[in-house]
C-alpha cells in the first residue's frame, strides 16, 4: 500500500508542481478598451488560439489569435529625480547617487481586426516578463514584434 502511495505521490507532485501557468500581471495603460482606466491592474491569459484580459473574475476581451494584426513594443526611461530630492533632504550624497540611476517601464502594445470588430490596447509589463510575454504572443500569431520608440504612453 505504501509502494502505492508513494508511485502516486511521485506522479502526481512534479505535474503540479511544474504545471505552467499561462497568465501574466499588468497594467492596462490605454487604448479602445470601454470602462477601463489607464493604470488598471489586469491579467493578461494566453491560451492556443486566444488572448484574453481579465479584471478580478470579469473577463474584458477575448481576441482569437489569428486576428491579431500587430504587437508593439516600447520603453519609457527616465531618470529618479523626485525620489534622489527626497533622500537629498536627508544626505546629499545618497541624493546625488540617486539621481544618476534609471528606471524603465516596459510596454507590450496589440491591435486587431475581427471582421467589425478593431481595437488595441497598450499594458505596461513588469520587467522580468516583458520577453516571454512577446515571445509567446509571437508564436501563437506568427507576428514580429515591432519596436516602437514613437509609442507615447503616459501614466
Amino acid at each position: 500500500m505504501k509502494s502505492l502511495i508513494a508511485l502516486l505521490l511521485c506522479l502526481v507532485v512534479p505535474t503540479t508542481a511544474f504545471a505552467g501557468d499561462n497568465s501574466y500581471k499588468v497594467s492596462y495603460d490605454g487604448g479602445s478598451l470601454q470602462n477601463l482606466k489607464s493604470g488598471t491592474g489586469v491579467q493578461l491569459v494566453l491560451e492556443p488560439a486566444t488572448i484574453k484580459l481579465a479584471h478580478g473574475k470579469d473577463e474584458l476581451v477575448s481576441i482569437p489569435a489569428a486576428s491579431i494584426t500587430e504587437i508593439s513594443y516600447g520603453q519609457d526611461v527616465h531618470r529618479r529625480i523626485g525620489t534622489a530630492i527626497g533622500l537629498a533632504v536627508i544626505s546629499l550624497g545618497v541624493g546625488a547617487l540617486m539621481a544618476l540611476s534609471k528606471s524603465k517601464k516596459h510596454y507590450v502594445g496589440l491591435t486587431w481586426a475581427d471582421g467589425e470588430k478593431k481595437g488595441g490596447f497598450v499594458m505596461q509589463c513588469d520587467k522580468n516578463e516583458y520577453r516571454g510575454i512577446l515571445t509567446a504572443l509571437e508564436g501563437m500569431t506568427g507576428k514580429k514584434a515591432v519596436d516602437s520608440d514613437a509609442m507615447t504612453v503616459k501614466n
